[in-house]
């Protein structure tokens, strides 16, 4: 399931991050890369710093935290920190699936499903869209400044080139409670469904089964 989020950081929090990315210190991307994708990928990400990172991770991780989109469609059982990148004109990653486990200075975790934050607004730069190949065929994303998009990460993807100005991002990887993206989308689905019938007709026998088939079926997907 590939869902978009709108409005995850509000312009306050986006201009916080802008200000401390300021004199922050970017390095060639191909050194958080494993192999294969290291091949394609030509970008700049932000060099490990620890105070820094401190107050990134708790703005994005605050917003994550009170996101109901995120948190009913995605299932977050454990966040990678998350990666700060930055593309210039030339610059591109070519077409990869994410690493299927991450973690290197803490526990290790399975990746299923990857966020891309949007940090600068669409007109800022041309390109730079994220391309995503789907059942459907491929999807392309460019969304506004605050705006995040999931999306399973055995997904084929890349960042088309970007021909002008600069695309800035933020990068995490989530470990599901659910590792099945179909049962994911369905559990997602079916939670919609049972919150409007808990707020609308919280009495019904319908509400009741929703709402039990829910849980239940949480309970047989779910890994802990």
């Amino acid at each position: 399931m590939l869902l978009k989020i709108p409005g995850l950081l509000n312009q306050a929090q986006i201009e916080k991050i802008h200000q401390v990315l300021a004199d922050a210190t970017f390095v060639d991307g191909k050194l958080t890369a494993g192999f294969a994708a290291a091949r394609v990928k030509d970008n700049l990400e932000m060099r490990a710093d620890p105070e820094r990172m401190k107050l990134l991770i708790r703005i994005i991780m605050a917003s994550l935290g009170h996101d109901e989109t995120f948190r009913f469609g995605v299932l977050p059982h454990r966040v990678a920190d998350p990666i700060f990148a930055r593309y210039e004109p030339g610059m591109t990653y070519g077409d990869h699936v994410d690493d299927p486990i991450m973690g290197v200075t803490g526990p290790r975790f399975r990746t299923d499903v990857s966020m891309t934050i949007f940090l600068n607004p669409p007109e800022a730069y041309d390109g730079g869209e994220l391309s995503i190949r789907t059942s459907f065929g491929e999807r392309r994303i460019k969304l506004l400044a605050g705006d995040a998009v999931v999306y399973p990460s055995s997904s084929l993807h890349q960042v088309v080139p970007v021909t002008r100005g600069e695309r800035l991002v933020a990068l995490t990887w989530i470990q599901s409670y659910v590792r099945d993206p179909a049962q994911r989308e369905l559990l997602y689905e079916l939670n919609l469904a049972r919150e409007k019938l808990l707020k609308e007709a919280e009495e019904e026998e319908t509400t009741g089964y929703v709402d039990r088939s829910y849980a239940n079926l949480l309970r047989m997907w779910a890994e802990v």
